[in-house]
């Protein structure tokens, strides 16, 4: 019977407890069987350090965990991916739509032999979807880009092209898909699927400060990885944003 390959999701939190037990609750509930859970907090005050406490006894050897100061969100999930041991790398700070979204991610993967695998996401508030992103396949230089909570890779991408920058405060997951998409030469396997039902008013998208200071470090990334015409890239990026509150 063939093996199925580890998948490690990495949580990174701060001071966000009861968030966390949310988290770690709904992924026990995947049908998946072969997960790493790896939560990366840093050094919380509240307790944090119990829920992690009662996922040990939930996930037993399957966890793993650190706490210590960061340098920030990006840094907390360097950490996590360096800790991980699995074939398969993701983050999650948000909810699965349903208990097969590891399975249908990794089946695909393994059906079309790609490098990852992402899909759609809806943003909630409390159970109201207020935006929909239909991810599709597309080029980076047209504004398409995945929906990074659903973006899950094969270990070897990260070795390959590295993690996270940890000088950008926003937009790091953006120059991160940047760079390593920007070739072609990582393929990814697109699911037709809603896979997460994010919160809405993440870091990026919580004022509109934060978004056109996330528009400016996303300028930067698409300069300092060499590609062409990046305002007019912005101009695509901005116009795909709009068309999902339709």
């Amino acid at each position: 019977m063939k093996q199925e390959k580890k998948v490690s999701i990495v949580t990174a939190t701060y001071n966000d407890g009861e968030n966390l037990r949310r988290i770690k609750k709904q992924i026990l509930s995947q049908d998946y069987q072969n997960i790493e859970y790896i939560i990366v907090d840093g050094a919380s005050q509240d307790h944090t350090m119990e829920v992690i406490r009662e996922a040990e006894s939930e996930f037993g050897h399957r966890l793993r965990w650190i706490s210590e100061p960061d340098k920030g969100i990006y840094d907390a999930l360097n950490k996590g991916f360096r800790m991980a041991t699995g074939d398969i790398l993701g983050c999650c700070f948000d909810q699965f739509a349903h208990e097969q979204v590891l399975s249908h991610m990794v089946e695909i993967m393994e059906q079309e032999g790609t490098d990852g695998v992402h899909g759609d996401l809806v943003y909630v508030e409390g159970d109201r979807v207020v935006r929909r992103w239909r991810q599709g396949q597309g080029k980076i230089r047209y504004g398409w880009m995945p929906g990074h909570p659903t973006l899950y890779l094969r270990r070897q991408v990260y070795e390959t092209y590295g993690y996270y920058k940890t000088d950008y405060r926003i937009s790091a997951d953006y120059e991160f898909m940047i760079r390593i998409l920007k070739e072609q030469k990582v393929r990814l396997s697109y699911l037709p699927e809603v896979l997460i039902k994010m919160s809405h008013g993440g870091t990026s998208t919580n004022s509109l400060g934060a978004y056109l200071e996330g528009m400016k470090e996303g300028h930067r990334a698409l300069k300092e990885n060499g590609v062409k015409f990046a305002a007019f890239t912005d101009v695509c990026r901005t116009l795909r944003v709009m068309r999902q509150f339709l």
